[in-house]
């Protein structure tokens, strides 16, 4: 019997149209012998929508007309199943639409990667791919998980965090004194390199700050590292293994990796037009480092994926001073753009049969949790008495 899995994307996010290419690479490469794969997109609005043309890539050229030829489903609790409700003309249809084994999401950003959406799945009681919700939360807070990798012994640049509505002019002498220029700004809690700016002087700093609070209400701000190159690496696995990708580096147009060097130049392709996703960027794989280097990189990687308790797929980004050779950790992505298939390829795991571990992961988790108590009797209620005022028992 095949396995029903529920492809969610798209999502209330910034990052919504490189979650619908991810998801979307996905949806190509499940193995149909083994699973029946619902695209379900998720709008900008938080309103679910699946059928035939969610998943077809051009469809997403006009959301709206999308939506139009998709159902709109709710998932819900039924019995011992996760059940997809069909919204009809009259409110939520009682026959489902579908039935659904394992919530896969592929979704990028705030609201979605942050753990929100993994809540939502776990409420709802479905083995979901990925991390769970705590590390989806700390994975996306630029300044949390610094402070745990480097409890983790992990190499990591000194940051500062500033809320948006602090003393900006204070904070600007306070990152003089502490990092010092030049500096990189940052929101707080996006990936895909949006809302990024490089700073080198006051006035800079400020535009920096600036830019990066159009996007989230807080921001961190850490040194620039000289000579630049980035490195990423891929992990896979849980907390009771996990094993490391391929290390690549991506090309970069400009001082910094930005949006447009992932998503844009070279991302153009394919009988749509539509951008490539992650594997679009233009990246030397492998990255032409040393072989003790690339063990070195890999390795801490792994601790990187462990420190956060993450599960699933992740890419651990790291920079380097392209002179010295000196590393330092600087996020992860518990959802990578592509899920990072192609760092995978190289060393001998193809797409289908990495979404495959993916999916065993999910299930090996909710096994493993369904092994623990989740209620004891207690006969609090039934002693309860009180009012509306909720007097003590």
């Amino acid at each position: 019997m095949k396995i029903q899995i529920g492809l969610f994307f798209g999502g209330n996010s910034v990052e919504h149209e490189v979650s619908v290419i991810s998801a979307l690479q996905a949806f190509g490469q499940f193995d149909r012998e083994k699973y029946t794969v619902l695209p379900i997109y998720i709008s900008r609005n938080s309103e679910f929508y699946t059928g035939e043309a969610a998943g077809r890539i051009a469809e997403y050229q006009n959301p709206k007309a999308l939506m139009a030829k998709c159902t709109q489903v709710f998932p819900v609790r039924l019995g011992d199943r996760v059940a997809l409700l069909e919204q009809g003309a009259f409110g939520w249809k009682k026959k489902p639409y579908a039935l659904l084994d394992v919530a896969f999401p592929v979704v990028h950003g705030t609201n979605v990667e942050d753990g929100a959406l993994q809540g939502f799945f776990r409420t709802l009681g479905i083995p979901f791919v990925g991390c769970d919700v705590l590390p989806s939360a700390v994975g996306m807070d630029k300044y949390a998980q610094k402070l745990l990798y480097r409890s983790a012994g992990l190499p990591v640049l000194n940051a500062l965090r500033l809320g948006a509505e602090e003393d900006r002019e204070a904070f600007c002498g306070l990152a003089e004194k502490k990092l010092g220029y030049p500096m990189i700004v940052k929101p707080l809690d996006l990936g895909s390199s949006v809302g990024i700016r490089l700073a080198h002087d006051r006035a800079g700093l400020l535009e920096a700050l600036d830019y990066a609070f159009s996007f989230a209400p807080e921001v961190v701000t850490e040194q620039a590292v000289q000579h630049l190159r980035e490195l990423n690496c891929s992990v896979l696995g849980d907390r009771e293994g996990a094993r490391a990708s391929e290390v690549e580096e991506p090309v970069m147009g400009d001082e910094i990796l930005s949006y447009e060097d992932k998503y844009g130049s070279g991302g153009k392709g394919g009988k749509t037009g539509a951008s490539k996703g992650m594997r679009g960027l233009k990246r030397l794989l492998p990255a032409p480092i040393s072989p003790e280097l690339r063990k070195s990189i890999q390795e801490a990687a792994v601790t990187a994926f462990q420190a956060l308790d993450c599960c699933g797929v992740a890419r651990i980004d790291f920079l380097m001073d392209g002179e010295t050779g000196r590393y330092w950790v600087n996020e992860i992505n518990t959802i990578p753009g592509s899920l990072s298939f192609y760092l995978w390829e190289p060393v001998g795991l193809p797409y289908p049969a990495l979404l495959d571990e993916l999916v065993k992961l999910a299930l090996k988790r909710e096994r493993r949790r369904g092994a623990f108590h989740h209620e004891i009797e207690t006969g609090i209620l039934a002693g309860f008495s009180g009012g509306s005022k909720g007097g003590k028992i």
